[in-house]
């Protein structure tokens, strides 16, 4: 790269080191040439000299200083390696795919990107995808290990810069799919609720607090079994980090399978004692106002739940829509 290059952190790439977006984005940099590009303030984050272990958050600005061009070499030192049954898997689970984007079906259990103790995910699997094109697809957004369902990824660094915008800003509407314990009430209302992590780094646990981050969700009622359980629709407004699974466990409501926030509250006899929470829609908004939705069907074990409890697992009606 013979210029400037100023990068966008996309909504996948929230909580990332900066020197971890790096290798992703620049798999060639050596560590030891990016700590001297970050002593000399030639990296900056939002216009700021930054440190290698800062924490990205979505819509910030990386300065991406000419880098030398990657050598064939140095590229065939690590080769990443997808296993013929990894790379049929993935295969599998695609739902669309065209010039741009990927979308996937994420099933629960797998995560989006690797961690501490995890060692296969999507992000480690993505060369399956990429055929003939010169890049590798990129994450956009991120779902958690737990959450299945609708996952987009773009084909190229371009359509990643593109898809960013859209899921930072008002671009990408999300309506999640979950199973709640006892029965809502009204049947339909907003939960506007601030955000904040529980603690310090590594703690993902997220609670409520007044200086917490703004975090909105719209949710809706769709089949009840008495007050045993219900069938929620659920559109985030924003896009916190656990934000639907801590707003439904705050009204007294968790989500089925969600021990780490409702507790043994969160378990119902006779049901799976997986999250049953899943990412069925996604409809994205184009600047010219060209709109494409994708859905994904639920996972074995909500289809289980479901069946149990006698509701329809195919809903024909949105109700968000009606007034």
């Amino acid at each position: 790269m013979s210029r400037v290059e100023l990068c966008q952190v996309a909504e996948g790439e929230a909580g990332m080191r900066l020197d971890r977006w790096f290798r992703s984005h620049f798999p060639h940099l050596t560590h030891a040439r990016l700590e001297k590009l970050l002593r000399k303030g030639e990296v900056r984050l939002d216009g700021k000299r930054a440190k290698a272990n800062v924490r990205l958050e979505p819509g910030q600005t990386v300065r991406v200083p000419p880098l030398p061009a990657p050598l064939e070499a140095e590229q065939r030192k690590k080769p990443r390696r997808v296993s013929p049954e990894d790379r049929a898997f993935l295969r599998g689970l695609i739902l669309h795919e065209d010039d741009e984007i990927i979308v996937l079906n994420k099933p629960a259990g797998l995560a989006v990107q690797g961690g501490s103790n995890t060692s296969r995910h999507i992000d480690g699997m993505l060369e399956a995808l990429q055929g003939r094109a010169s890049e590798r697809p990129r994450l956009v957004h991120r779902l958690d290990k737990d959450t299945s369902g609708v996952l987009v990824l773009a084909r190229n660094r371009a359509a990643a810069a593109r898809l960013g915008k859209l899921f930072q800003g008002r671009g990408a509407d999300k309506i999640y799919w979950a199973l709640v314990t006892g029965m809502p009430r009204p049947a339909r209302g907003v939960i506007d609720m601030r955000l904040l992590k529980a603690g310090g780094a590594g703690n993902e646990k997220v609670r409520p607090g007044d200086d917490g981050k703004a975090a909105v969700t719209e949710y809706a009622v769709v089949e009840h079994a008495g007050g045993k359980a219900a069938f929620v629709m659920l559109k985030p407004l924003t896009g916190r980090t656990h934000q639907l699974r801590v707003h439904m466990s705050e009204i007294g409501h968790p989500i089925v399978g969600d021990g780490k926030y409702g507790g043994h509250e969160a378990f119902i006899g006779g049901l799976p004692e997986q999250l049953h929470l899943h990412a069925a829609e996604i409809t994205l908004t184009s600047g010219k106002g060209k709109r494409r939705t994708f859905r994904a069907p639920p996972p074995p074990h909500m289809l289980d739940s479901f069946a149990a409890l006698g509701f329809d697992p195919a809903p024909d009606h949105d109700p968000f829509d009606e007034d």
